[in-house]
């Protein structure tokens, strides 16, 4: 007979950390009261968890033995929990002291923070941002608690309804779930997609930063420093261009998730994506001309941007345009002048490290450029990914009036031609600079969208599953903060790809792949966080996008997929 026999439950939990080490707590205490023995409980605060998989607020009751893994401000999703919270911070004292006005969160700043614009006042002074600071600060020091409530779906709507938050109306009425969490701080409550910090009391880091009488920085902690804040860079070209595609769509009607969904099933979204698909298509000749009146100077064209903002079609496009100008652009791949494998440099993990600028053969890039920009012949090389190595490749040779098209992470990176000058160069920076929004206090993250436009392409080009994508971003985006992103400021002009009406489109595609990412993995909690997220959004046909469209890049359907320029006078390219 098996030894086996009933037993009084325990009043003990056992809780199993990542790094080996195993708590005994009392069954049903919360994750902060867990936390608190941890020596690192504050340095940095633990914000979060993931407990058997699944991510927890540091409320969350633990009733059973698990595995869990604490998250601090360093950590991708607890970096989220705190910035949210923040932000949830903010709004409810800018309503305490500033009741007749609003609150915007408008978009992310490099160096860690978030762009904010007031409306409903018209003396926004320095002065009040300090007031405004200071409120939060005595908020923070009283610890107050962030309570969190379950409230059926029709409750909700007549709460916003009354405090007339019409962009919130908008959004929860295409909501499928007959409920939704609130949360209140002081005086005010409002919904926010995801987790937050049990009290105020944890939200230490952070600065107002005066823009102007209608507009501030919300500055917070980044990642890689979590404990101090950063030096914000000025980047004016990123802001004017945030600021310009958010009032395009303010003019539009949907400059939130709640209009988008009106469009779409008020059989507007045609419209929408026709206007759209001009304002790049406008941009993209706007940057061509410009190109274009300083030919007799420029000869070289760097087009640099993140992964998955839509180079590649840019990049054609834009050779469309010049050639409506009556220039021939000269498209060069720089991953042609990788240098052969042995030499590749390798980065701490002893890896090689194939986006480091020392990856490329520079001295051998500059010596073809200045030869074809001078009008001799040069032999190009061409690069066997398989063996590794640089082989020879076709022989070129550029009209006088050519202009090079040459794209790559290090476009913007002054070491890339440091021979060439620069008043022969002309530099573009690319990215996906999302500017709709949930609704006012609710921001949709430009990288998220970059993700899903990444999974949907590497499933249908690579292979590639979403938990294999995800599993591979967090390098992706170490690699653009090291190399792309502090070269921003270089730019002789800015492109946002950035379609307002593409997570609808995305949708019904990046949905079935996200729900096949196997339960137990970080890949997973990602997956669950993006469906979670999507739901906000009407599905859209994407029959109607033009087939030139950059989305097309990632759909699969792009008229440029195999765009090459034809041979007009004899040259070999």
């Amino acid at each position: 007979m098996s030894d086996v026999r009933f037993v009084k439950p325990r009043d003990t939990i056992e809780i199993y950390l990542t790094d080996n080490r195993v708590l005994q707590a009392k069954r049903n205490a919360t994750l902060e009261e867990i936390f608190q023995i941890l020596p690192e409980w504050k340095n940095p605060p633990i914000v979060g968890a993931i407990v058997n998989g699944q991510l927890r607020e540091l409320t969350f009751p633990v009733k059973m033995d698990a595995d869990v893994k604490p998250l601090n401000m360093s950590d991708v999703d607890g970096a989220r929990i705190y910035r949210r919270s923040l932000t949830f911070l903010l709004e409810a004292a800018f309503q305490d002291i500033y009741p007749e006005a609003k609150v915007t969160i408008d978009h992310a700043v490099a160096s860690g923070g978030f762009y904010c614009q007031v409306d409903g006042m018209d003396d926004f002074s320095e002065e009040k941002l300090v007031r405004l600071e200071q409120h939060m600060r005595d908020i923070v020091k009283t610890d107050k608690k962030f309570e969190r409530t379950e409230v059926p779906l029709s409750e909700a709507i007549d709460y916003f309804n009354q405090k007339q938050q019409l962009d919130k109306i908008r959004l929860l009425k295409y909501r499928k779930k007959p409920h939704l969490v609130l949360y209140q701080l002081g005086k005010q409550k409002d919904y926010h997609h995801g987790y937050m910090v049990p009290s105020s009391g944890y939200l230490q880091c952070f600065k107002l930063i005066w823009m102007s009488s209608k507009a501030f920085i919300l500055q917070y902690p980044r990642r890689r420093s979590p404990m101090m804040l950063e030096k914000i860079p000025e980047n004016q070209q990123l802001l004017e261009t945030f600021k310009q595609y958010g009032s395009w769509l303010k003019r539009l009607g949907v400059d939130n998730v709640g209009g988008l969904n009106d469009a779409i099933e008020e059989n507007k979204i045609r419209e929408i994506i026709l206007v759209s698909e001009a304002f790049h298509e406008m941009r993209i000749a706007e940057i061509a001309r410009r190109i274009s009146s300083d030919s007799r100077r420029l000869r070289i064209v760097l087009i640099a941007g993140p992964s998955s903002s839509g180079k590649t079609t840019f990049s054609k496009r834009l050779s469309v345009q010049l050639l409506a100008q009556g220039i021939t652009p000269f498209p060069l791949e720089m991953d042609n002048y990788f240098v052969d494998r042995e030499l590749t440099p390798k980065d701490e993990k002893g890896e090689f490290d194939f986006e480091s600028i020392d990856a490329l053969n520079r001295a051998l890039l500059e010596e073809h450029l200045s030869n074809l920009i001078n009008g001799e012949q040069v032999q190009l090389p061409k690069f066997n990914f398989k063996l590794g190595k640089s082989l020879p490749g076709e022989i070129v040779q550029l009209e006088p009036d050519q202009i090079i098209l040459l794209e790559g992470i290090h476009g913007l990176n002054p070491k890339l031609l440091e021979k060439i000058p620069t008043e022969r160069t002309f530099r573009i920076y690319i990215s996906c600079l999302t500017q709709l929004n949930l609704d006012r206090h609710n921001r949709i993250s430009t990288t998220d969208t970059r993700l899903i436009r990444r999974i949907v392409r590497d499933a249908r080009e690579r292979g590639y599953s979403a938990y294999d994508t995800i599993k591979r971003w967090e390098s992706v985006g170490r690699g653009e903060k090291r190399h792309i992103f502090p070269y921003q400021d270089n730019a002789d002009e800015v492109m946002n790809s950035a379609l307002v009406y593409e997570l609808s489109a995305l949708k019904p595609f990046v949905e079935p792949l996200l729900r096949q990412v196997p339960f137990g993995t970080y890949e997973y909690v990602e997956a669950k966080r993006i469906l979670s997220f999507l739901e906000w959004f009407l599905p859209l046909n994407t029959e109607m996008i033009p087939d030139n469209s950059i989305l097309q890049e990632f759909l699969g359907a792009s008229i440029l997929k195999d765009f090459k320029l034809w041979n007009t006078n004899g040259i070999d390219k």
